[in-house]
């Protein structure tokens, strides 16, 4: 076997499987079977001369020579799929998938609807949506984008800052007609709070008075959940106070079956961010949809404008 069979069909294989570390995973991704994957790296080995990945039964690690080849092969394809970006938008058609990462509650309410009218725009872009509050390793996974919220630690990716989540404290009337409406900080010791489990430090609010007092409130309840979506059925049936995002709740705000309290007091605001994989931030659609995205994102209800943006 010659150079001449490092297709880019093998070499788009070895990248994922480096990147998963698991063949069958990847032969699900790719839509071919386990030992065509396993194939697809044989012969690409072949044709390289050197071994690329070294392979036990609990795991496949990059060799010293695969960790070099796979830098390569990653701009290689970038490279293959710019040039055919270009040459489909000489055409003036964009196409191809852009894959997504987003957290959970925010995609449901927002982020899904933001992509129904870039697909009408583009209607040959196909996006593949994940929804999960877990940081997943973006090129492991093959995603293009994510929308986060909350600090960030991954530097090695690109960051577009979408600006900031403002949160209020809420509660639905009805409670607020049983336990009645607290008027100052210390009078939250005496209500239920709804809390968010996958949040460090929930046990606390951090409040912040209009003269620039701080409080550091206790925040306690019988229910914590992991999901933002089950903390706004919670308010609805009037099972407590939670701290909200306004794009969580800002429309049942507005139809009154919500109401903030407290609102002399406000909450740290939380950053929301778009993350690119670097690679990936060169490509047409992933460009558009970025932009697309930040755009409309700037228009939804409580995100505001950091003091980097202003």
């Amino acid at each position: 076997m010659d150079k001449s069979d490092i297709t880019l069909e093998r070499m788009r294989t070895f990248v994922r499987v480096a990147e998963r570390g698991n063949l069958s995973l990847v032969a699900g991704e790719l839509g071919i079977g386990q030992s065509t994957v396993t194939r697809h790296l044989q012969e690409l080995e072949e044709a390289v001369g050197a071994p690329l990945l070294s392979r036990t039964t609990r795991r496949i690690t990059l060799t010293d020579e695969g960790s070099r080849y796979y830098a390569n092969s990653v701009q290689i394809l970038r490279l293959v799929e710019q040039a055919g970006d270009e040459a489909r938008g000489a055409r003036g058609a964009p196409a191809g998938t852009v894959r997504i990462s987003c957290t959970a509650a925010f995609g449901v309410l927002h982020t899904s609807r933001l992509i129904f009218d870039f697909q009408d725009r583009y209607p040959d872009i196909g996006v593949d949506l994940s929804l999960t509050d877990e940081r997943v390793d973006l090129v492991r996974e093959g995603v293009d984008i994510a929308l986060r919220l909350g600090p960030l630690t991954d530097s090695s990716l690109r960051l577009r800052a979408l600006g900031l989540s403002r949160r209020q404290l809420v509660a639905s009337p009805d409670y607020l007609a049983k336990r009645g409406r607290p008027a100052i900080p210390s009078d939250l010791s005496g209500h239920e709070g709804i809390r968010m489990s996958n949040v460090a430090g929930s046990e606390t609010l951090a409040l912040q008075g209009a003269g620039g007092e701080r409080h550091m409130v206790p925040f306690a309840g019988r229910l914590r959940v992991d999901h933002g979506l089950a903390a706004r059925e919670a308010l609805l049936a009037g099972r407590g106070v939670a701290p909200a995002h306004r794009w969580l709740v800002d429309d049942l705000l507005a139809a009154g079956l919500l109401e903030t309290i407290l609102d002399d007091y406000s909450l740290p605001s939380a950053p929301l961010n778009i993350l690119i994989v670097p690679e990936r931030a060169g490509v047409a659609r992933v460009r558009l949809m970025v932009d697309f995205l930040a755009e409309r994102i700037a228009g939804i209800p409580g995100i505001e404008k950091s003091s980097s943006q202003r």
